[in-house]
């Protein structure tokens, strides 16, 4: 076990969230813009079966690899970290610049991570939580590692405006956290990651892979645009998500009482309220951006931790619950006790401040 001393403190290799950050783009897009452009869609009929009332669009110079970059460079920021200490660099996104290169390439360019090892990760919605992790494990095997998961999606790219079902629900944006290694007992406590292959099919981009190339015929079947089964990622969400959080808060010794902070992906909102209901974290705060941002993605999870970190609401030692669920199907959740310690570092040349 690794252990250093910085202002009295005593370090050990417990892994937590050293900085947050995430961006939205400066395009609002209300209910009744987006009414106009689906058939058979109001923003009554909007705002009752979702309760979004706005969501984010991306400008049309703007692709998946700048909403990260600039989520990256404000988490980098709050952890008073320049670039060139990054030792990893994970994006999460389903949605990225291109099929090749890796997004996570263009966004070391624009940060100038220059000594990041990058790489792409595509588990949809869930992906941010993955993506920590595979930081807790990078730094667990490389102690004083410093690692940047940034989670970014540009769904406005892929809707159909002609599916009311899918079109009303989506936004663009992106979060990001630097992990490294923090004072104990803080940090990361367990993750839980979950994948059912067999339901696959609910959330689905059909065309332009390797199995159904682009083409005039992929296009003009709408193969590349996004489908949803609505009522099927229902029932699995309900189903599947409260046994997983229930498990692995008991794994913690700790019961759903414990927990302060709830931070879910933002599929729906009458879907979200049932699910605090259902997993009984009722007492928790509960952080909601889908009013104002929609489903961003992967990109819900980090904008909702930064958005309550900015906001003051968590404090050292908070039990913090980050739940993402979505496409693959996938369910990804990580219990930490959150550290407020900013400045204060380690990397691989020993402790430093900033």
């Amino acid at each position: 076990m690794h252990m250093w001393a910085e202002e009295g403190a005593t370090f050990l290799d417990s892994v937590g969230i050293l900085g947050t950050g995430s961006y939205l783009p400066e395009q609002e897009v209300s209910n009744d813009e987006i009414a106009e452009r689906v058939p058979g869609a109001d923003a009554e009929w909007i705002s009752r079966k979702t309760l979004i009332e706005a969501r984010r669009f991306a400008a049309p110079t703007e692709a998946t690899s700048d909403l990260a970059a600039k989520a990256a460079t404000a988490a980098l920021e709050q952890a008073r970290l320049s670039a060139d200490r990054v030792d990893y660099l994970i994006v999460s996104t389903s949605t990225g610049d291109s099929p090749q290169p890796p997004t996570s390439a263009l966004v070391q360019e624009m940060i100038g991570a220059r000594r990041a090892a990058c790489f792409d990760i595509n588990v949809v919605c869930s992906g941010f939580v993955f993506g920590l992790a595979l930081a807790r494990s990078l730094v667990v095997t490389d102690p004083g590692a410093v690692v940047l998961v940034v989670a970014a999606d540009t769904y406005s790219r892929i809707l159909d405006f002609d599916d009311r079902r899918t079109s009303v629900l989506f936004g663009d944006g992106a979060g990001a956290a630097v992990v490294g290694a923090v004072p104990a007992p803080f940090g990361v406590l367990d993750v839980e990651l979950v994948t059912r292959g067999d339901a696959h099919r609910l959330i689905r981009v059909e065309a332009g892979g390797s199995r159904l190339p682009a083409s005039a015929e992929t296009v003009a079947n709408g193969g590349h645009w996004f489908r949803m089964d609505g009522r099927g990622v229902r029932d699995f969400v309900m189903d599947g998500v409260p046994p997983i959080l229930a498990d692995l808060i008991k794994r913690a010794g700790l019961t759903a009482e414990d927990v302060d902070h709830f931070v879910p992906h933002q599929p729906n909102g009458v879907m979200l309220g049932e699910l605090v209901e259902a997993c009984g974290l009722s007492g928790a705060n509960t952080v909601r951006t889908l009013e104002r941002f929609g489903n961003a993605g992967s990109a819900s999870v980090p904008i909702g931790l930064d958005e309550a970190n900015r906001a003051g609401q968590l404090r050292d030692g908070d039990l913090v619950l980050l739940a993402g669920f979505g496409g693959g199907m996938n369910v990804g959740a990580t219990l930490l006790r959150w550290w407020a310690g900013y400045g204060v570092r380690r990397d691989r040349r020993g402790p430093q401040e900033d």
